[in-house]
């Protein structure tokens, strides 16, 4: 659906995941320094799901808006303006020390987050053919994932050593990356000339709830992360304080489960290229959430916090594939002038159900231990997938059954009455 029609823009590809790559790198160098500051700091559960609540919830409220800018402003000018707004808010961040300014500049920080996300993720169809989707979803990803693997080890360095104003300076200087992208990449959408380009192709009014494959695949995921989302602020205490670690191992750790979603990415994206039926890449997609449930379960028996590498490693892998599935299947079944809505809302479910998670987590830590709300996230988190089998088979057999023909009317009689 509305590939770039020539030959790949790899060279945009390319500026755009490396400016994804950055800029994730600077999210969660932030998010982990200020979370470890919060713990360092004698705070409880509460308050680490207060500041994860303040990351996200733009990202779930504006998603209806931040859609539908992504679709019709100039993709260049909302790179370059998020990027400086969101730049300047890190350096304000670097030097704020009211509670109640940092949690207000953090919900600022995922404004411009709920604004980028949908513009990059809509960009990378337009500038490939069909065929090199699977592969340049796994380049776009692979960088995000990266910077998501380098931002949690680089804060427990820097926080260790400097505190958390030089991890927030870092930040800032991460995201001109976005502004840089913005002025070099040649693919653009949204603005009056991609509007005229599209309108004679155009599904107007299209609305995710129509295509029953699709809302099955955001339920599902929404879904299985509400159900395992508690493990975002658990896993601080339970590294951290069950497992006795530094904040060093405790980056290291919690980035073993993006490396995976890196190797998983690039298997997958192989596996993706051949399988042309929707059916059967939802499917494919649920058994990988599955896979990722499995993780957190296991990774409650362990007694060292190293032990824990190898098995979200696994989890990562299932979680990596299960994107990319995701993905190609916003792209092959979105009209182009819709993908940035469709890729807000998609984030916007994930995101609101992993709210949830946030919520439970801090009001369980108040109550129960950390290796028991583990193992009690992995538990649910098979249950939940248990139970969407069900939906899922449903949404596929309608997905594959023929459409019944519509009958024809009758052929009217010479006398003009049909017979």
């Amino acid at each position: 659906m509305s590939f770039t029609p020539g030959s790949s823009r790899w060279s945009d590809v390319w500026l755009a995941t490396t400016a994804r790559g950055v800029s994730s790198c600077g999210d969660f160098l932030a998010a982990t320094a200020l979370t470890l500051a919060l713990q360092s700091a004698g705070a409880g559960g509460l308050a680490v799901s207060g500041l994860l609540l303040a990351a996200t919830l733009p990202l779930v409220a504006l998603a209806p808006l931040t859609g539908r800018l992504a679709d019709r402003v100039d993709s260049r000018v909302l790179l370059v303006t998020a990027g400086l707004v969101q730049a300047g808010i890190c350096v304000a961040l670097a030097y704020a020390k009211d509670p109640v300014l940092v949690v207000a500049l953090v919900a600022l920080l995922a404004t411009g987050l709920a604004v980028t996300q949908p513009v990059l993720a809509a960009l990378v169809p337009v500038m490939v053919r069909a065929a090199d989707l699977p592969r340049a979803g796994a380049l776009n990803q692979t960088a995000g994932t990266l910077g998501a693997l380098a931002g949690p080890a680089l804060a427990g360095l820097l926080v260790g050593q400097f505190g958390t104003r030089v991890p927030l300076l870092v930040d800032a200087v991460s995201y001109l990356a976005l502004v840089v992208a913005g002025l070099l990449i040649r693919t653009r959408r949204g603005g009056r000339g991609v509007a005229a380009d599209v309108a004679g192709a155009a599904t107007p009014g299209w609305r995710l709830r129509r295509d029953p494959l699709l809302l099955v695949m955001v339920g599902s995921v929404a879904a299985v992360v509400g159900a395992v989302g508690a493990i975002n602020v658990i896993e601080v205490f339970f590294i951290r304080e069950t497992l006795d670690s530094s904040t060093i191992v405790y980056g290291l750790v919690t980035g073993s489960w993006t490396l995976g979603i890196v190797l998983g990415a690039w298997l997958f994206a192989r596996v993706a290229r051949r399988l042309a039926d929707d059916g059967a890449l939802l499917g494919a997609g649920l058994v990988l959430l599955g896979g990722c449930c499995l993780a957190v379960l296991a990774s409650a028996a362990v007694p060292s916090a190293w032990l824990l590498v190898p098995i979200w490693l696994l989890g990562g892998v299932g979680n990596g594939g299960n994107n990319v599935f995701d993905q190609l299947l916003l792209a092959r079944r979105v009209p182009e002038v819709a993908r940035g809505r469709a890729f807000a809302a998609f984030g916007a479910a994930v995101q609101g159900a992993g709210m949830g998670g946030y919520l439970v987590g801090g009001l369980l830590l108040e109550v129960a231990d950390p290796r028991s709300l583990v193992a009690a996230c992995g538990v649910v988190g098979l249950l939940v997938v248990v139970a969407l089998a069900w939906p899922v088979r449903r949404a596929v057999r309608a997905e594959r059954a023929p459409a019944t023909p519509a009958p024809h009317p009758a052929a009217p009689s010479p006398m003009g009455v049909g017979g």
